[in-house]
């Protein structure tokens, strides 16, 4: 039976987007969850929802309990996460309120507890992580958002800092040399541990700004990143709630 995770960054862990909700508070061996989760319907398919950061934003990108989160949804039962992100465009042609159907990661976090197998106490654990996002759910992603008239773009790779600072412009240049599209908080050590749990685990970006490399304008603020992110939430909202009918 199917049953999708939704792990939704700022804003975009709506539980009205749910039949029948009712929220439960979840405990783990690694402490407790972002956020009690949310159990309800979408089209008649079993969903948990999870807000990343806490539902008051409370939780820096450094202090989300990663583990918790994914060893919540897998003792839910989960059988697919679909997670939404906003993040910074390191690409011209990826412009505010675009979406980006994630296919690769670059993990430049320093202190996360980013995995589950930290002692090989019962035997040595190194998790493949070559494609760390599910190419169905991934395709499922890009279908809905064009089924929408949705501006995506069918892959991209996300560079992952720690946070909660933004890039200098060296930095951000950096990472455009490196091959990174976009640019988050919040991706890596959660494609990561989703990964190992072995739950099938997607991910759409929403491009809120230009980072810092661009010259000819301002560097990126966070009232410019939540003046994009309003205009554009319901966007994610539809891509989500449209994607789970077509996951089986």
């Amino acid at each position: 039976m199917v049953k999708v995770g939704i792990i939704g960054g700022s804003g975009l862990d709506d539980p009205d987007i749910l039949d029948c909700p009712e929220e439960i508070t979840a405990d783990t061996p690694y402490g407790s969850p972002s956020s009690p989760l949310t159990l309800g319907r979408i089209h008649g398919t079993e969903v948990v929802i999870l807000a990343r950061h806490g539902r008051k934003h409370q939780f820096s990108p450094t202090q989300v309990n990663n583990r918790a989160n994914i060893h919540a949804m897998k003792e839910q039962g989960v059988t697919h996460i679909l997670a939404t992100t906003a993040c910074g465009s390191l690409r011209r042609e990826i412009d505010r309120g675009h979406m980006v159907i994630l296919d690769q990661f670059i993990d430049f976090t320093r202190f996360r507890n980013n995995t589950f197998f930290t002692c090989f106490q019962n035997g040595a654990e190194h998790t493949g992580m070559a494609e760390p996002f599910d190419e169905t759910l991934r395709q499922h992603l890009y279908d809905t958002a064009v089924e929408l008239g949705v501006t995506v773009h069918p892959r991209g790779t996300v560079v992952t800092i720690e946070g909660p600072r933004f890039s200098t412009r060296a930095e951000s240049n950096m990472f455009r040399i490196w091959g990174a599209d976009v640019i988050n908080m919040s991706t890596a050590p959660e494609a990561m541990l989703a990964n190992e749990a072995k739950i099938p685990y997607a991910a759409v970006a929403m491009s809120t700004d230009y980072d810092c490399w661009k010259t000819d304008e301002a560097p990126v603020s966070w009232d410019e990143i939540l003046e994009v992110f309003h205009q554009n939430a319901h966007r994610v909202k539809e891509i989500l709630i449209n994607t789970i009918s077509k996951i089986k």
